[in-house]
């Protein structure tokens, strides 16, 4: 599996951006993703997560801003950031984890980078 992240980019506070993932390989529609992200200095965190299932988690400091989706057919997962604020500026990485029955295997995209500053 690869994972491929797109859309970051500068944007002002409280405007809008859209994150795109997209992956390669098999075992997408019924594998978990999520958004995580890493400011300078500090460690990656969680975003938020989606299930195969479509049922959706997000940290405190997102929830009712950010939202995450996913396309199986066409293998993307999505983060749409609405309102966004100087500190959501971080690197953005997807992830894809998938139980085999056996053990996990987790997957990650390379990063896009969002900057939020006027």
């Amino acid at each position: 599996v690869q994972l491929q992240a797109s859309g970051g980019g500068l944007v002002q506070p409280g405007g809008s951006l859209r994150l795109s993932c997209a992956a390669s390989g098999s075992d997408f529609s019924n594998s978990g993703l999520g958004w995580y992200r890493q400011a300078p200095g500090t460690e990656r965190e969680l975003v938020g997560t989606i299930t195969s299932g479509s049922n959706t988690n997000y940290v405190d400091s997102v929830k009712g801003r950010f939202t995450i989706a996913r396309d199986n057919a066409k293998k993307m997962v999505y983060l749409q950031m609405n309102n966004l604020k100087p500190e959501d500026t971080a690197v953005y990485y997807c992830n894809l984890a998938h139980w085999d029955g056996t053990r996990w295997s987790i997957y990650w995209g390379q990063g896009t980078q969002v900057t939020v500053s006027s």
